[in-house]
């Protein structure tokens, strides 16, 4: 019974984050976030989920924490038409089988409250040629959501996940 008025909630949330999503926001690009010597060579829109699990805090800390896990997303062209899919690894993987997986680099603060951070990600190829075959970087903008839930989790919930809806914009940079 509790967790219906939840779903409802994050079903409302991912329909108002849709609408949002590749919805620019007038904030600069921290400097951190910019790859040296690397142009913009293409943008996709995320919308999705962020997955948490209630785990046992890192470290041997007493407690328990919401962990993040991994990424599920669908990627939109500048169209709003489907351009692939980004999931664990991270992964981003176009329609046509090209696949890249990034390391971060960088990151900074979103500027709205309750977004994941942006990030600078340095990429490699590890599908075929394709659309995402040259991306070396990618950078994390307009992030909309995602963060992990304010409410705590504890030993009652130890195990559980949860998916917070959330949506941004990927930048993809060839060196």
């Amino acid at each position: 019974m509790t967790q219906r008025p939840i779903i409802a909630c994050h079903g409302l949330l991912a329909l108002l984050l849709s609408a949002c999503a590749s919805a620019p926001i007038d904030t600069p690009v921290p400097a951190n976030l910019v790859p040296a010597g690397e142009k913009a060579i293409g943008r996709v829109a995320a919308r999705g989920v962020q997955i948490y699990e209630c785990r046992a805090k890192a470290g041997g800390a007493v407690g328990t924490e919401w962990a993040f896990v991994a990424p599920e997303a669908e990627l939109l062209d500048t169209a709003g038409q489907p351009a692939g899919k980004h999931y664990a690894g991270p992964h981003w993987e176009a329609l046509d089988g090209s696949k890249i997986v990034g390391t971060v680099k960088a990151r900074a603060d979103a500027p709205l409250a309750g977004a994941i951070p942006w990030l600078l990600l340095s990429t490699r190829s590890v599908g075929s040629d394709g659309r995402f075959a040259k991306v070396s970087s990618v950078q994390r903008l307009n992030t909309i959501g995602g963060a992990a839930p304010a409410a705590g989790c504890d030993a009652g919930t130890l195990g559980r996940s949860t998916r917070v809806p959330y949506t941004a914009d990927y930048v993809l940079f060839s060196a």
